[in-house]
Formats: C-alpha cells, structure tokens, sequence
C-alpha cells in the first residue's frame, strides 16, 4: 500500500517508514525541507516536501494510508503546538477526506482521551499540549474516515519487544518508540482497530492480539 507519514523527519516517523519498507509498503514521508531528502531516501522512504500549516494535497493524493506522526516539539511554544499537533493534524485530515482516502491513522498523546480538569501550576505546557491533541482527536473522530488513534505512555528509545497492553485507558507506563510504530503499522490491516481509541504501553501481549482485544 502506498502510506503517507507526516512527520517522517521525527524519531517514531523515521521507524514508520524504516517498518512499513520492510512490511511490503510503498512509504512516501513528508517533509517540510529539501535537505532532509537524502535522510529518508536512506531508510527506504519516497520524499514528499509539504508544510503541515500549507497546502498538503499533493501529499497526500494517491494514498491508501495517511497516518499523522508529527509534533512540534518540546523545544517549541503553545502557538506552535496550536498549529502543528492539532491545525496540522485536522488541515491534513480534511485535504485526505478530499481525495477518498479512507484510512487515517493518527499518534496522540496518553491521557488526551481523559478529562482534562484544570492545568495544575506549572504544568501549563503540558496540559496544552494535551488539549490540542484532544482537539485533533476529537475533529477526527466527527470526520468519516476510518480512524485509528494511538496514545502511548512515555516514549523510549528501547529495543521494541512487539508486546504491549492496549485499553480506552491504562495504568501509566512507558513504550518503546519501535512498538508504537509497529502499532500503527499493525493497525492499517487489523479491522478492529478502525474507529477506535486507546491507550498503550508495553505488556505481554503480542501487537496484533492485542489489536484484536479493542
């Protein structure tokens, strides 16, 4: 299938396109400059340059997949998550619902599913950070594409073990980087992770099985 990444140039999305090449996949990775091509090029990936706060049409037409891993990082402030993690995500949600594409596959953040309440005194960043992912989540969520929307607990750069515990919530924990992406892969083929939500971190519980427990 040919998968779009948004976010291609970020730590999960270089193992998306690295994962879904050795899958069988056609991965086309979008990327907001020229000099990030070779990059990509070397991990099997088709370079599609695209602004996530531009025009993302041609990106994404001609898909079969378009999964959303992009984030604007710790680095950034509350007007860049506003318009990377959720204006980002929803502008390339609508630009995939024009051209047919049916299956978006979108990587949240644990606990956006959750109330929020108030943001706790100091902690203003974070709690933004998750209402923005919330937002996101939610506008996929009233569009008619078929969804999937992964929430992982602390990301690590561990070895992936392919085991993980998956629930609309779970009890906080971390996961390898290499098992989220390998979650979102597993759910393009696995029906009973379209239209759901879920929390994961890592169990002992093989990726597809778990996929199939939603």
């Amino acid at each position: 299938m040919k998968v779009l990444v948004a976010g291609a140039n970020g730590h999960t999305g270089r193992l998306l396109i690295q994962y879904l090449k050795q899958d069988g996949h056609e991965p086309y990775g979008m990327l907001r400059k020229e000099e990030q091509k070779p990059e990509l090029e070397k991990l099997g990936g088709i370079p599609v340059i695209a602004d996530l706060e531009g025009d993302v049409g041609h990106a994404v037409r001609g898909m079969d997949v378009v999964i959303f891993a992009a984030g604007s990082g710790s680095k950034t402030g509350p007007d860049k998550t506003t318009s990377v993690d959720r204006d980002g995500a929803i502008n390339l949600m609508k630009a995939t619902e024009k051209t047919g594409t049916k299956k978006f596959i979108i990587l949240s953040s644990f606990g956006a599913g959750r109330e929020l309440g108030e943001p706790e005194k100091g902690n203003e960043g974070m709690y933004h950070y998750l209402k923005m992912k919330k937002e996101a989540d939610e506008y996929l969520m009233s569009t008619g594409l078929d969804y999937t929307i992964v929430r992982p607990g602390g990301l690590t750069h561990d070895e992936s073990t392919s085991k993980i515990k998956v629930g609309d919530t779970v009890e906080r924990g971390s996961v390898p980087r290499a098992d989220v992406a390998k979650t979102m892969i597993a759910a393009i083929q696995e029906q009973n992770a379209y239209h759901k939500a879920f929390e994961m971190i890592s169990g002992d519980v093989q990726i597809e099985e778990a996929l199939k427990s939603l």
